[in-house]
């Protein structure tokens, strides 16, 4: 029996509720529930994982003979390998269904969790220093050919659930839907989305109002539980706002004489409130409404982060730096660096250092921004531009402390008070330290900011990143940097 409730219902999203409960019902059903599909999807990683350092170990030995240990010491570093990368990859929320639609996003995650992942075991290796039972060709062969197996997965999985849930072909829970009359959008959005994650909608009924007449009432109510017990649901769900908590719990109340689970989908601003961080406080649930500082376990291991990479860089871009400085000095009198004073964390100013681009050394009240076809801008300035070679000093800036490599870019003092005053939310940016390159920048925010709508476009990253921040986030920027520099959006 398929019973949809008519009272407050709009022909129009009766129809539609109707539609998608006969497609869902319509086709075959797969033997998978939606919940199921992260538990599945980490099965098939880990089975990936093992097969791929079984094959890369097989591959490397060949044609010497298989033995018992090598298949202990392949299978065992597989299993170290699969925990770690599903833990990440789970922390990340990569197993989300939702998340497995957006290839490029698991393309680029997966690929930066196993790199984190194939660090930390060299590390593990180098600490129980057992460097000689593990194969560093093996090693290389099985990164390879289990980042492959991992990206397939991805391509696979994204096609199968695409198709699952474009056909309804999902097996889910029965259900039974109460929604608020006065929030139809948010309704139809609900009964649409519950048919498309594979759920059979059994039933749709408007929330009881609590000025009813008390006979009318009870009658809407006991009609709701005799449909509940006829059709025999898995569940009860109900989407409403939550002003109107005070019927939704009355509602519960006379609902628990029934054995089924009853779950609430908030409609509102509430939605968006559950969608925070939250913590037990006390006997208190505590939301965090807007990020602090980050703690000091997580400034220590940005610190750390900044620490190896500006020191490992500088190490490797010495020759770099010495062949640009050259070129500079031939091409124009003045020195190779140029300071100037920036905004950093907490509004505390500080000298940034970067290779000399111009004729000029602006460091006052009033500088004029860098623009397309600036006359001050030198033949060896442009080109280090157009690569961001010029920024590379600021690696210095990193390991003094008043720089990070992923962050905020900071600006001229003089062109902070302005930003300041024209974006309202401005200042929140320098709630962490400035960084080489940031979220912005990949998104294609480099160069001048000649509009208020450019400097708001920039802030809206920046604080994105911040309150989103973590040292897998800092990887992805720093992958990405690279490819962002070739393409040269905004430039100069």
């Amino acid at each position: 029996m398929n019973y949809i409730d008519r009272e407050g219902l709009k022909p129009g999203m009766r129809g539609g509720a109707a539609t998608e409960v006969g497609a869902a019902q319509g086709v075959r059903k797969w033997p998978i529930q939606y919940g199921s599909i992260a538990s599945v999807a980490i099965l098939i990683d880990a089975v990936t994982i093992l097969l791929a350092s079984l094959l890369a170990g097989l591959a490397y030995r060949y044609p010497a003979p298989w033995t018992h240990s090598d298949l202990e010491k392949y299978s065992g570093s597989a299993v170290l390998v699969a925990v770690l990368f599903v833990a990440l990859a789970k922390l990340k929320g990569m197993y989300r269904p939702v998340e497995f639609l957006d290839l490029g996003r698991q393309f680029r995650s997966v690929s930066v969790i196993w790199l984190v992942v194939f660090i930390l075991l060299a590390v593990i290796v180098a600490a129980l220093k057992v460097e000689r039972e593990i194969s560093f060709g093996a090693g290389a062969l099985f990164a390879l050919v289990g980042l492959t197996g991992l990206l397939l997965n991805r391509v696979g999985g994204r096609d199968l659930l695409a198709k699952a849930l474009s056909e309804h072909r999902l097996s889910g829970h029965k259900v039974v839907v109460i929604t608020d009359r006065l929030r139809s959008e948010d309704a139809r959005g609900l009964l649409g989305q519950l048919a498309n994650l594979g759920f059979r909608l059994d039933g749709h009924f408007t929330l009881p109002r609590a000025y009813l007449p008390a006979a009318q009432r009870e009658a809407q109510v006991q009609r709701i539980i005799d449909h509940i017990l006829e059709a025999e649901v898995d569940e009860v769900i109900i989407g409403a706002d939550l002003g109107r908590w005070g019927e939704v719990r009355q509602l519960v109340g006379e609902l628990s004489v029934l054995p089924n689970s009853i779950k609430l989908i908030p409609f509102g601003a509430t939605s968006e409130l559950l969608k925070r961080p939250a913590q037990e406080l006390g006997y208190s649930v505590c939301v965090e409404l807007h990020r602090g500082p980050l703690s000091t376990v997580e400034l220590f291991a940005k610190r750390s982060f900044d620490l190896v990479v500006a020191g490992v860089s500088l190490v490797v871009l010495l020759p770099l730096f010495a062949v640009v400085a050259l070129a500079i000095k031939l091409e124009t009198p003045g020195p190779v660096l140029f300071r100037q004073h920036r905004c950093g964390f907490n509004g505390k100013k500080f000298l940034i250092c970067k290779f000399r681009t111009m004729k000029v050394l602006e460091n006052g009240q009033t500088i004029v921004q860098a623009h397309h076809a600036d006359d001050r801008i030198t033949v060896v300035g442009r080109w280090l531009r157009r690569t961001s070679i010029d920024e590379l000093p600021q690696l210095f800036n990193v390991l003094g402390g008043t720089m990070s490599i992923i962050g905020p870019r900071p600006h001229a003092v003089a062109h902070e008070n302005a930003f300041n005053k024209s974006v309202w939310n401005y200042a929140y940016r320098r709630r962490v330290k400035p960084g080489l390159t940031g979220w912005a920048q990949i998104h294609g925010c480099r160069g001048p900011t000649p509009t208020v709508e450019s400097i708001k476009r920039r802030v809206a990253y920046d604080l994105w990143y911040i309150e989103n921040w973590s040292l897998l986030l800092d990887l992805v920027i720093i992958i990405k940097t690279p490819l962002e520099i070739i393409r040269g959006h905004n430039a100069i």
